[in-house]
């Protein structure tokens, strides 16, 4: 999508670019539309209508391996807003951010070298974590460099609600990962100044300016060089190249959805270590078809298998509540030391070195 050079000058009741394909693509998380739901059951009020019309439930929005379209989303977001009157609702979702929320992305960020290398992960991977706004890094002087956020398809009212979240979220992930000194120079809101002000002073600390051409938020350049304690190269690449076969390509590609099949699959059954031959019969395919169609999709059914196993451990390793064995039980190992070997293949890392990176 083409980038807008300002966004003052554009309406907020402009048309959305709703014939663009990216649109309707399937290719976000959800994220966003579990928190929002949590934050009505946590004031009493019923979200069972946000969901008409949208083909989604309250227990699919809950099911990591969903992946849901910018028309979806959106859509649930304002009736979710309208719903909740929240005024600062992104600010509240954004500063529940945690790098361990990133599942995988977030361990590729946790065992990047510098700051500047796990900021570049992320803007890379951006819409596996659910992001809904379109992101680059940019040098804005020699001292000075920025996260540079744009509507998708010209959205302009929802751009507070993903503004706020994403930067009160990136705020919280950088000092999580260098320490609670870190503020930035300054952030610009391509909005009007809301009514809650004191909120983003209180969570920023520091100059922000509203109506600006641009949402920027900067931070001393210094910053980039910051090492990390995490910082394991092997891991940072393994991990980089599970989160980018996780990447739907704008505007889809073939036999996309058969990938999304199957995942959903593996995800139900990883107990029973289905095979590709189990898969396609429950498909109605034949092994051949599905073995193509993958391929068509430049995706090998051994490695949506790893990756889907990667994900459910790691993420059972940070909740910490199975030990070791049980947890390589879940992911169909019925074997501990085998299912250490293979995560170490997986991550680069040991299970007990990714649960106490969590």
């Amino acid at each position: 999508m083409a980038r807008p050079a300002g966004m003052i000058g554009l309406a907020s009741g402009a048309a959305l670019a709703t014939d663009d394909p990216r649109y309707t693509a399937a290719q976000f998380p959800p994220n966003k539309l579990l928190y929002l739901v949590q934050l009505a059951e946590s004031r009493g009020i019923d979200s069972r209508g946000w969901f008409a019309g949208l083909a989604l439930s309250r227990a699919q929005i809950a099911d990591p391996a969903l992946r849901v379209s910018y028309r979806q989303a959106s859509v649930f977001v304002r009736r979710a807003l309208a719903a909740l009157d929240v005024p600062d609702a992104g600010l509240r979702v954004g500063r529940e951010g945690t790098i361990g929320g990133f599942g995988l992305l977030g361990l590729a960020m946790m065992t990047s070298r510098t700051l500047g290398e796990a900021m570049l992960a992320g803007i890379a991977h951006h819409k596996i974590c659910g992001c809904l706004l379109d992101l680059s890094f940019e040098a804005v002087s020699e001292r000075e460099v920025a996260l540079v956020a744009w509507p998708r398809f010209g959205d302009i009212e929802l751009l507070p609600f993903f503004c706020e979240e994403l930067f009160a979220s990136c705020l919280m992930i950088a000092r999580e990962l260098v320490g609670p000194t870190l503020k930035p120079v300054r952030v610009e809101f391509g909005y009007p100044q809301p009514a809650y002000e004191n909120e983003y002073a209180a969570l920023f600390d520091c100059e922000l300016r509203f109506g600006t051409p641009q949402c920027r938020l900067l931070i001393d350049a210094q910053w980039l060089a910051h090492p990390l304690p995490g910082h394991n190269p092997l891991t940072a690449r393994q991990a980089l190249a599970l989160c980018a076969q996780q990447l739907t390509p704008d505007g889809g590609e073939p036999h996309q959805e058969i990938v999304a099949a199957v995942e959903r699959l593996l995800r139900s059954r990883l107990q029973q270590q289905p095979t590709i031959a189990d898969v396609a019969q429950t498909l109605n395919l034949s092994e051949r078809s599905l073995r193509r169609k993958l391929a068509e999709s430049g995706r090998v059914f051994r490695e949506i298998h790893d990756r889907v196993r990667a994900e459910r451990a790691l993420a059972l390793l940070q909740a910490g509540a199975l030990s070791v064995a049980e947890i390589g039980g879940e992911v169909g190992f019925s074997d501990p030391r085998e299912f250490r070997r293979a995560f170490k293949r997986w991550t680069g890392m040991a299970p007990q070195d990714a649960r106490r990176a969590a």
